[in-house]
């Protein structure tokens, strides 16, 4: 995308989601296989072309490689939401940062940041990031004496 260029809200939505996996400069496959998921099965993403993720995600990591780039990021996501779709935006971000079993530092100072850029409230957003960490809990590991 060229500077000038605008993302649909469809895009947003996956911006948000390929940044929230990138904010730790490690792209983890748990978090890229969820994007996909999520992309094939919210409706949200009905009719998307997920042709356009590989071009999204170029734009996303282009945009943090730049000095303002997260505000640059926000800005656009800001600019192409329908009204009512923040909380849907920050929700799917917090997805993607739960998504490995544990947010870094640099995951959640993304999600401060989106969160305060957004206008998400502090008491909708703990009840997003509660979601979050409720849906990818993960059971402990049986141990010898659980087996049998």
């Amino acid at each position: 995308m060229q500077a000038g260029t605008t993302f649909s809200a469809q895009d947003a939505l996956v911006a948000v989601m390929v940044a929230a996996s990138a904010a730790d400069a490690n792209l983890d496959t748990t978090e890229l296989l969820l994007i996909t998921r999520l992309l094939d099965a919210l409706p949200a993403f009905d009719g998307y072309d997920q042709d356009r993720l590989r071009m999204i995600s170029q734009t996303v990591f282009d945009l943090l490689e730049e000095e303002d780039g997260i505000d640059a990021l926000v800005g656009l996501v800001k600019e192409a939401l329908p009204e009512g779709f923040n909380e849907t935006a920050y929700a799917l971000a917090c997805d993607i940062v739960a998504a490995d079993g544990s947010a870094r530092m640099s995951e959640l100072e993304f999600l401060n940041i989106l969160r305060h850029d957004l206008r998400v409230g502090r008491l909708a957003a703990a009840a997003i990031e509660r979601g979050a960490r409720a849906r990818f809990l993960r059971l402990p590991e049986p141990g010898p004496e659980d087996v049998g």
